[in-house]
């Protein structure tokens, strides 16, 4: 059996003035039904997708809701209540009597009115020659529903959609994000080396091979959106505070395309040349990352834990290992003698060996030392495979 990779596609809705209409309060209906079934759950303490719906599923029908996404909803409600179980126990929401953690299981689950509402084969159909959906409302269902997305991916849309697809509201755009299973290729066992990745402040992605990715303009733009924030903030009226949250969505959004650009380049690299990729093992770089003020703000608004993850599974789809090896001293190492010396570090773009006299961009010699242990990592996992001789 050919294992997949689940993805997530984007494509953009166009529907008419009336047809908008009832996309949004299709949505707020499902979202006041799921607000119900929380609260139903929560008395009742019944959070099972089959026990909450002997509870709530006539009462969702008879306030407008279909079978189907009636249906729907109620697993909405208890997955959302798995996820903060989950987290509750394993100690996500702080410890016992701490405050975020009393909250959340002093009360029901809410969901916001136009919170993405999950669409199955029943309700939702896809016509990709037309370029058009069919999709339920409480309106009745609505037909020749135009949608847009970019090219490749509406081709792996067409050709890999498996599961759901959520229908969302962002700034008065409606959007369906659909689940697609896509074949992974078989893992590339004997790389001819590695590309080595640093992730970092300053640049987001150096590699081994000298390419710096996203660095200057995008320290521009996240100071530009920083310095509007600060200025909202101060403000502190109700418009300045949905105009933050508005802004803080775009810059999501922002990282997300600025990290799937990067990981694009770095995987189609790797796999050009037959490589694996190297990058460190930075769970926790916010915990233990020791900052500057200046600095602490861009560490925690560069999403690095989603850049990893978009690496991972783009070097899975075409069969790229990838490993994750110990930061430790990858920016103190000179990656031609191995010489370590804190000093080595000269200033933040500079390396300089106080052993062996080699200078370099301390990004690319950080990143060589990634690949160098990525290597070895690799290696050492590839000899403990073999049986030992009887």
């Amino acid at each position: 059996m050919v294992v997949g990779v689940k993805i997530v596609v984007q494509a953009k809705l166009l529907p008419t003035a009336e047809q908008a209409v009832a996309l949004r309060s299709t949505l707020q209906a499902c979202n006041a039904g799921a607000d119900r079934a929380a609260e139903v759950a929560f008395t009742e303490r019944e959070f099972s997708k089959f026990g909450l719906q002997k509870l709530v599923y006539a009462d969702l029908k008879a306030a407008g809701l279909g079978a189907q996404a009636a249906i729907r909803t109620i697993k909405k409600v208890s997955d959302a209540y798995t996820t903060v179980h989950a987290n509750i126990k394993a100690g996500n929401l702080g410890k016992p009597g701490s405050k975020r953690r009393a909250k959340a299981e002093s009360k029901p689950i809410t969901f916001r009115a136009v919170a993405a509402q999950p669409y199955d084969d029943r309700i939702l159909t896809w016509q990709f020659d037309a370029g058009t959906v069919s999709i339920w409302t409480t309106s009745g269902r609505l037909k020749d529903v135009r949608f847009i997305g970019d090219e490749d991916q509406l081709k792996i849309l067409r050709e890999f959609r498996k599961g759901e697809s959520d229908l969302v509201e962002r700034d008065g755009a409606f959007y369906l994000l659909a689940t697609c299973e896509v074949p992974q290729a078989d893992l590339n066992e004997d790389p001819d080396g590695f590309l080595g990745v640093d992730l970092g402040i300053v640049n987001i992605a150096t590699t081994s091979d000298g390419d710096v990715l996203a660095g200057r303009r995008l320290n521009r733009y996240r100071a530009r959106q920083a310095a509007l924030r600060a200025k909202l903030q101060k403000k502190g009226t109700k418009s300045t505070k949905r105009l933050l949250k508005k802004r803080a969505r775009r810059e999501r959004r922002f990282a997300a395309d600025v990290n799937h650009t990067i990981s694009k380049r770095i995987v189609a690299e790797a796999e050009r040349t037959s490589r694996g990729i190297a990058l460190e093992d930075l769970q926790g770089i916010r915990e233990r990352a020791r900052l500057r003020k200046p600095q602490r703000a861009a560490v925690h608004f560069w999403a690095f834990a989603q850049l990893g993850q978009f690496l991972e599974y783009k070097a899975r789809r075409v069969g790229v290992p990838v490993v994750y090896v110990d930061p430790a001293y990858t920016s103190q190492t000179c990656s031609e003698c191995q010489y370590t010396d804190k000093k080595n570090r000269a200033s933040q773009a500079r390396f300089e060996c106080r052993s062996c006299g080699v200078v370099a961009h301390a990004d690319l010699n950080a990143s060589r030392n990634i690949a160098r242990k990525g290597e070895a990592a690799w290696t050492a996992g590839r000899a403990s495979r073999v049986p030992a001789p009887a």
